[in-house]
């Protein structure tokens, strides 16, 4: 018996282990949330399977993208599922600690184009970076480091302030950082993300429902950017009887 599942999403199939890290809805919102008009270059951090990735090629059809991916498990179908979803010549995937990123990937990255393909150094050379990232501090003594699912949801391996260095290290000046997290952990990202030269711009609240506080926040921080954060109107996932809203019935569609 097969050890994965083959799911759809828009446009985009993915395989994803039966019993390890599978993607959620949250996914699908940072997807949403990035509205940038044109970007050439993407990373993705902590890829997973590669959905997000995955689905901003499909957004931006001239985007080349770097999915950046620790565990081995998930980067085998990372690559799986670029290969799925015929993206080979813009995708490419890298089974790396972030925190090794630069001289592991420097010599290795090669950017596929039009004009050819060449290799690329990754310093300030990205327009946007996105992650749905470990969102909870570990416990002591209740989490395997070996446990997929531990890895992708605690900060096991991806501590918050590797994660906002790395995208700062990575960007452009003025690109983008798109990232989704905890509400209560808001004031600390805002506080690392100013300390590595990311000035939030927008905010977007998630709630289940109508009557529900937030569960998550989608944060967009510019790189040498001005003050100035927009808060836009919060975002539910829910109607009052359990239906999807119709803001995720589109989200949703193909």
């Amino acid at each position: 018996m097969s050890n994965t599942t083959l799911d759809y999403i828009r446009d985009v199939q993915v395989y994803q282990n039966k019993n390890g890290y599978r993607f959620s809805v949250d996914a699908l919102l940072l997807y949403s949330f990035v509205n940038l008009k044109r970007v050439s270059k993407i990373a993705d951090l902590g890829a997973g399977s590669g959905i997000i990735g995955l689905l901003l090629a499909k957004k931006y059809p001239s985007a080349s993208i770097m999915l950046i991916e620790l565990q081995k498990s998930l980067a085998v179908l990372a690559k799986k599922n670029i290969s799925l979803n015929d993206l080979e010549d813009r995708v490419n995937i890298a089974n790396t600690d972030i925190k090794h990123l630069y001289s592991e990937l420097e010599k290795s990255y090669v950017i596929h184009s039009q004009a050819g393909s060449y290799k690329s150094g990754l310093n300030e050379s990205f327009d946007l970076v996105v992650s749905n990232p470990p969102f909870r501090k570990p416990k002591t003594g209740l989490l395997s480091e070996g446990d997929e699912r531990a890895i992708a949801r605690h900060e096991l391996k991806l501590p918050l302030q590797d994660l906002i260095k790395a995208g700062s290290l990575l960007l452009k000046h003025h690109g983008r950082l798109c990232i989704i997290h905890l509400p209560e952990r808001l004031a600390e990202i805002i506080d690392v993300m100013k300390r590595h030269g990311m000035e939030p711009k927008r905010l977007r609240f998630v709630h289940s429902n109508i009557s529900s506080e937030a569960k998550m926040v989608l944060i967009e921080a510019v790189k040498g950017g001005k003050t100035g954060l927009k808060t836009e109107r919060p975002l539910f996932i829910y109607n009052e009887d359990g239906s999807y809203t119709e803001e995720m019935e589109r989200l949703y569609a193909t």
